[in-house]
């Protein structure tokens, strides 16, 4: 294998963390859908689940969901999805994530440590009623 990444599949590979930062549900579905990985992380371990759900971008994590991404893929500093989408606000995005089944558990901080830093008790409520 090359050491050198081919600057083709580099620049497609930024083309489509954008569509995850952008929210564009149904490009990342085409993609997902001809052969790019549900699970397709950038350098930092930071998976298209988690750029949508930080950007507050809930068709698309539904998208990539149905699509067999990891609900609670963790990057590279332990944060999931759930936990960046506490800390954002995104409320639409949390919901969005538990239908996908995220563990409120799950990294560090995890959600819950998140909503608790914050004071969401209404988060805190939603995580113990799963």
């Amino acid at each position: 294998m090359s050491e050198n990444p081919d600057p083709e599949v580099i620049e497609l590979a930024t083309r489509i963390f954008d569509l995850a930062r952008q929210g564009d549900a149904e490009a990342l579905a085409a993609y997902v859908d001809a052969g790019v990985p549900a699970n397709l992380t950038n350098d930092k371990g930071d998976s298209l689940v988690m750029l949508a759900a930080y950007h507050g971008h809930a068709a698309a994590v539904t998208a990539l969901l149905a699509r067999g991404a990891d609900v609670d893929r963790a990057n590279d500093r332990g944060q999931t999805p759930l936990a960046g989408a506490v800390f954002k606000g995104e409320d639409a995005v949390v919901r969005a994530l538990l239908d996908g089944g995220a563990d409120p558990g799950a990294g560090t901080p995890s959600a819950v440590d998140t909503a608790r830093m914050f004071g969401k008790t209404d988060l805190l409520e939603l995580f113990s009623a799963r």
